[in-house]
């Protein structure tokens, strides 16, 4: 478990963070924000790299700052690269291990099977010189997992993977937080993040901007109404059922396709009383969808 209690971060007269708060348990979460809002100071200071200038920080318990048997725990990918541009993916991984006191036997043995999980043993013996910019992406994967830690910390982790790599790299993300690993994902691409966990930390800043669920925070913004697309053949009968309803605010018809779009400030009870509806009057529902309920709905209302 990761927790943060009132948590700031200044550099002299900036503020990198003000008065974070949050605790994480296993799975995944992602930390959300534009570039410049205060994820990458947020993960060093939870990777020990920096020092709180207030608050609390609490890994599994315990202090991170100048905890240095606690990082055994801990993989870190950042965002920038920083290598030896001399050596192999392999030569790479293997020396940051000896550098952690594994053993020899240990070396070789978790740095075959980080290759093998991030899919680079076929280009393990070039140097990383040569590697394109995708490669650099899984070798850094590679090294912040290869320990096995069951608390990882992704900063931009898919910035330059091909379509298939990125792929690849949320999937195994997905799994780390099933197998219930601790799971963190800093990123600034929105759809990203939404297809390995819908539990995220809003940062814009250096403030926090929402924590939870996208769909519990959703119904926290009663002022920002949701619109809800549904197409049903008896879309006319549907619409005069929810039209005297407190919490529609509008509707719109396409004849066309039939379907109506209908605005509410309420969407947890829109959605049950909708289900009555359909019950109780047996209308068939051909398609229903919310293009506010996505992530990047809801993050440029909360930003903006």
């Amino acid at each position: 478990m990761i927790e943060a209690r009132r948590l700031s971060k200044w550099y002299g007269p900036v503020i990198g963070l003000n008065d974070i708060s949050f605790t994480l348990e296993p799975g995944v979460t992602g930390f959300l924000g534009p570039n410049g809002a205060g994820k990458s100071t947020l993960l060093k200071l939870l990777t020990g790299m920096l020092k709180p200038s207030k608050g609390d920080l609490l890994l599994n318990g315990q202090v991170v700052w100048n905890n240095y048997e606690l990082l055994k725990e801990i993989g870190y990918c950042p965002e920038t690269d920083a290598f030896w541009q001399y050596l192999t993916g392999r030569e790479f991984i293997r020396v940051l291990l000896q550098l952690s006191g594994y053993s020899a036997g240990d070396v070789e043995v978790y740095t075959e099977r980080a290759l093998q999980t991030v899919h680079m043993t076929e280009h393990a013996e070039k140097r990383i010189g040569g590697y394109s910019k995708g490669m650099r992406q899984r070798i850094k994967l590679a090294q912040a997992i290869a320990h096995t830690p069951q608390i990882i910390f992704l900063d931009e982790p898919l910035n330059g993977m091909d379509p298939i790599g990125r792929k690849q790299t949320i999937e195994l993300i997905k799994t780390w937080g099933l197998e219930g690993r601790t799971v963190v994902v800093s990123s600034h691409i929105l759809h990203e993040v939404e297809e390995m966990t819908d539990r995220i930390l809003l940062i814009n800043h250096g403030r926090q901007i929402a924590f939870g669920n996208i769909y519990e925070i959703r119904e926290l913004i009663e002022t920002h109404p949701l619109k809800v697309t549904i197409r049903s053949k008896q879309v006319r009968h549907l619409a005069a059922k929810l039209m005297d309803a407190e919490d529609v605010l509008g509707m719109e018809f396409d004849r066309d396709k039939n379907q109506i779009t209908v605005e509410t400030n309420k969407p947890k009870i829109f959605h049950e009383r909708l289900t009555t509806l359909v019950l109780n009057d047996k209308i068939q529902i051909e398609a229903l969808w919310s293009p506010d309920e996505d992530l990047e709905a809801v993050y440029d209302y909360l930003v903006k």
